[in-house]
Parts: C-alpha cells; sequence; structure tokens
C-alpha cells in the first residue's frame, strides 16, 4: 500500500518557530492549483499502479484552500491513481479556518481525518508563537468537528516552551483528553535557524529553551497519556487502541509514497526524491511540463541507518532478525541496554522510558 502527501505552502501569517517552507503570500495560489493538478499527471506513474491507502494534505496550512480547490484536487487524485475506497484522507486543519460550512465540504469531498493545529489551549502561548487562532477557537473547532461528524481527530500541541509551566501543560493535555481526541501528536519546542525564534533568542529578546524543562515534560506526557488509555506508539505519537495515524505510520515502516507540491518528498524503497522549495519556480517548471526535484539513490548503509533512526521511534523497535535477513549484518546494542535505555523484546530492540528521552543520540550511535 502506498501513500500520497501534498504540500499545500501558504500560511496567513508565519509562527515563529516555523521553518516549514510557506509564503505568506496568497498570490500564487491559483496558480499553484493549477501546477498540483498537472504534476498529478507528470507524477501518475510514480506509484506504478500500487493502491494508496493514505492521502495526506499538510503544509502549510491546507485549510486555506477553498473547498472547491480541495475538492476538485481529491477528484484529480481519484482520477491519477488508485485511491482505495476506504483510504484515510487527512487535512491538516487550523483552528481559525474551521466552520461548519468548511467541515461540511470537506466531508463531502472525502475527508474523513483532521490534523488540527492546536498547540496550546492557552491565549498567552499562542500569541507568543504568533499563531492565527484563539484559545477559544482551538476548542470550538474540535467540538464542531466532532459535531459535523468528523471523529477521526489529531491534534499538535508543544511543549517545553519558556511560557508554558507544567500545570499549563497539565492542563492542555488533559483539555485534549476530556475532549475525546483520539489522536495527539505533541512536540517538544525547537529552535531552528532560520526562524523568527531563533531571532528573538539571539537578542535576548525572549527566554532560550531550557531542555531540562522539556524533558520533564515528556515524561509527565507519557505518564498522563497512558493512565487515559493511549498508546505510545511513536515518539511524538500518541493514539487510543486503533486510532494510529495510518499515513504517518506507513512512512516509520518504510512504505512507498508519492509527495505532491514544492518541498515535498518521494521515496519508492531505493531512491529519495524532493521537489525544490520555491512556489513560482515550481508552478513555471511544472507547467513547461517538468517535475523540478533532485533525487538520491540510498545505498544499503543508507537504507539500514534510516530503518534504524526510524524503527526505534516505534513501539514495536527494530527487528534484528529483518536486520540481519535485509542487510546480512547486526546491530550492536549491548551498551544501551547494560544502561537501561535499550531493552530487548524476542528479536526486537526497544526504548525503555529513559532512553526515549535519548531517541536520536541513541539512534545515531547505532548507525553503521
Amino acid at each position: 500500500m502506498a501513500g500520497i502527501y501534498l504540500h499545500i505552502p501558504f500560511c496567513r501569517q508565519a509562527c515563529h518557530y516555523c521553518n516549514f517552507h510557506f509564503s505568506t503570500s496568497l498570490q500564487l495560489k491559483n496558480d499553484f492549483v493549477y501546477a498540483l493538478l498537472k504534476e498529478m499527471e507528470l507524477q501518475k506513474n510514480y506509484l506504478a499502479g500500487e493502491p494508496v491507502s493514505t492521502v495526506y494534505f499538510g503544509g502549510g496550512t491546507p485549510s486555506l484552500l477553498s473547498e472547491k480547490e480541495l475538492s476538485t484536487l481529491l477528484q484529480a487524485l481519484r482520477l491519477q491513481f488508485y485511491i482505495l475506497p476506504d483510504a484515510e484522507c487527512t487535512l491538516e486543519a487550523n483552528p481559525d479556518d474551521i466552520n461548519p460550512v468548511k467541515l461540511a465540504a470537506w466531508k463531502q469531498a472525502g475527508i474523513n481525518r483532521l490534523s488540527i493545529g492546536v498547540q496550546s489551549f492557552y491565549e498567552e502561548d499562542l500569541r507568543w508563537m504568533n499563531r492565527a487562532h484563539s484559545a477559544d477557537q482551538a476548542v470550538n473547532c474540535i467540538k464542531a468537528a466532532q459535531d459535523a461528524g468528523i471523529t477521526n481527530l489529531t491534534i499538535d500541541l508543544i511543549y517545553g516552551a519558556p511560557t508554558l509551566p507544567d500545570d499549563h501543560w497539565r492542563h492542555n493535555v488533559q483539555t485534549a483528553i476530556d475532549l475525546h481526541i483520539p489522536h495527539l501528536s505533541c512536540y517538544a519546542l525547537t529552535v531552528e535557524p532560520g526562524t523568527a525564534l531563533n531571532a528573538f533568542i539571539k537578542k535576548n529578546q525572549v527566554r532560550d529553551i531550557n531542555t531540562d524543562d522539556q524533558a520533564r515534560q515528556f515524561l509527565l506526557l507519557m505518564d498522563w497519556m497512558q493512565q487515559a488509555g493511549y498508546e505510545h506508539y511513536e515518539i511524538s505519537n500518541f493514539a487510543l487502541p486503533g486510532m494510529r495515524s495510518k499515513h504517518n505510520s506507513a512512512y516509520w515502516q518504510g512504505a512507498t509514497y508519492l509527495g505532491l507540491g514544492p518541498s515535498a518528498h518521494s521515496f519508492n524503497g531505493r531512491e529519495r526524491q524532493w521537489n525544490i522549495s520555491n512556489n513560482a519556480l515550481y508552478i513555471k517548471s511544472v507547467n513547461e511540463g517538468l517535475v523540478p526535484f533532485e533525487k538520491e539513490v540510498l545505498t544499503d548503509t543508507q537504507r539500514l541507518n534510516e530503518y534504524i533512526m526510524t524503527s526505534l521511534r516505534t513501539v514495536e523497535g527494530l527487528d534484528l532478525d529483518y536486520v540481519q535477513r535485509a542487510f546480512n549484518t547486526t546491530v550492536h546494542a549491548n551498551k544501551f541496554i547494560k544502561e537501561g535505555k535499550l531493552k530487548e523484546e524476542g528479536s526486537r530492540l526497544v526504548l525503555t522510558r529513559e532512553g526515549k528521552l535519548f531517541a536520536d543520540g541513541i539512534a545515531a550511535d547505532l548507525f553503521v
């Protein structure tokens, strides 16, 4: 089963922490939608007829698309690719874009899952992040989606920000639980080069993040979610039974996927390619019949290291038997087992509670 990701590179305003590819000018939006339709035609053979079980509109802010634009894109996907009737179809949406009219149109078009960028239920956090929505909208949009019959919801929450004490973090998580949201993606605030947040910190205009605070809030998060019956199935992701993200899970399992739109990535098992991160040049190139991408053929070592990185982040862990079969090698992890950061479960290596604090570092140390 394959997946399709569509990158919608527009936002109403720039969040201070964000380093994804986007533009706050909507001037090229109509031209972009046309180019995206054209890219579907140009890339229709990439998946070689493999059934598509997940479609994901990411960004940027896909909820900025008009109801007609979104419906047109979904119809074109069904025309160019074999989209399964029960495919998971996710739309990333900001709370300020969600209303009963749009919800009805999204559902009619085939959207059956929403990923809502809440980040916090506190007004001071949202202002500090430069989010476009209010705390009231964060709650009301979730209730509106549920009332519209879209109950397969996930929200993003950010922890470890200087404005977020532990009791506020607890309130954010408990609010999500009380709203019966079946899936949460929770991320530690990171300071990325080139972002407004990075500039503010360098100028001492805002406090830098505190890694000890982030570690503590992550440990608290794991406890709270376990007590509420959520499965911690990937480092940043929690789901009630049966409510994992099928699209993201496919990434972690190494499935084939096609990325459409500027900056979108594609993977076919051996090769990875990524489109140019420039809206105007993307539109111009696609309209001339050429998808503007760079490509990398992965070596066996790169494929193994990617498997180590992604598998260790999941609850299933790293399958040593698979490593032996696929790559004819072994992974030496005795150091981390002795330190209590990894544990052996049959033929698998799984991060312990403490180990989850060091997931990326452990993976990097295990690279071959």
